[in-house]
């Protein structure tokens, strides 16, 4: 395709790069972040100018010459957030420009903050610097700035064991021989299960041991719909079952019955994992299915 004759191309270059001069104030400032310290410098009026002006830009004056040690963590004040960085950008990520108001400055600085959050970053959040690895006297050796540590994430796993004692031993052994045991007051007659070795009711020493049965009554119930893996099937209900001749329910799975037919007062029975596959553990139980017995009536 012929060129366009009236496009005249070009080329603007600077063999070796453009040098010039940086001023007293400029390369104070460079030379100060070399050494890995920001300063600004003291106007006439007090305030503090980061970067380092030659002159005042409210006054014209020229600065007084005290260079102030300034951050090095600072507060943004204002940012644009940058989706898709550029060639010439100083983080190949996604980043934010912000103005940076240092600590102990009285005007902010540009510079990119990294690892922030589009949806969190704010004005008014604090950032610190990161410094480059090895400081040459140029801007970059200020790499950029990362949001202020508010928070930590620690793997946290802890392994311990549990033994069974006293009275729950007791009831897990009559589990594994599929067989509830519960407990009578000798004082109140009630009948608690799981086992336990004193009255929760008025404090009596426990020392009778029932054997009760694997039947008993739902006397309420819940519908859930998030997996669990000891469920038959998602929705499931687990319910609290007062289980024949006991004063207090157990709370178990429901089973072998769609959820939405499950209601107080329905009759149901324990369903046992096979004699061979127990052990000293409320797994043994799969659940409880309806009997097909009539309802009780709750009172």
């Amino acid at each position: 395709m012929p060129s366009d004759p009236l496009v005249a191309q070009h080329v603007l270059e600077f063999p070796g790069g453009y040098t010039r001069t940086t001023g007293p104030v400029i390369g104070r400032f460079l030379s100060e972040l070399r050494a890995r310290r920001i300063v600004g410098v003291r106007t006439a009026e007090g305030k503090v100018l980061v970067p380092p002006l030659e002159y005042d830009p409210a006054t014209g004056e020229p600065v007084t010459g005290e260079y102030v040690e300034v951050g090095p963590a600072g507060t943004v004040t204002a940012w644009a957030w940058v989706d898709h960085p550029l060639d010439g950008h100083p983080l190949d990520r996604p980043f934010a420009w912000a103005l940076i108001k240092l600590d102990g400055a009285d005007t902010a600085l540009a510079h990119a903050v990294d690892g922030a959050d589009p949806k969190t970053l704010r004005a008014g959040a604090r950032v610190w610097p990161v410094w480059r690895d090895r400081p040459t006297g140029d801007i970059t050796d200020l790499a950029h700035f990362v949001p202020e540590v508010t928070r930590i994430v620690s793997n946290v796993r802890a392994e311990y064991r549990l033994q069974a004692g006293g009275a729950l031993r007791v009831f897990l052994e009559g589990i594994e021989r599929g067989v509830f045991l519960g407990g009578r007051c000798g004082s109140c007659a009630k009948v608690y299960v799981p086992y336990r070795l004193s009255c929760p009711q008025c404090g009596t020493g426990i020392t009778e041991t029932l054997e009760l049965p694997d039947t008993g009554t739902v006397t309420t119930f819940a519908i859930n719909n998030l997996p669990d893996p000891r469920a038959p099937e998602v929705p499931f209900v687990s319910a609290y079952i007062l289980l024949d001749n006991a004063d207090i329910p157990i709370i178990a799975l429901v089973g072998d019955v769609p959820a939405h037919q499950v209601r107080q007062g329905m009759r149901v029975r324990a369903v046992w994992v096979p004699e061979s596959e127990r052990t000293a553990s409320m797994a043994n139980i799969r659940w409880f299915a309806p009997t097909g017995e009539p309802d009780v009536e709750l009172t």
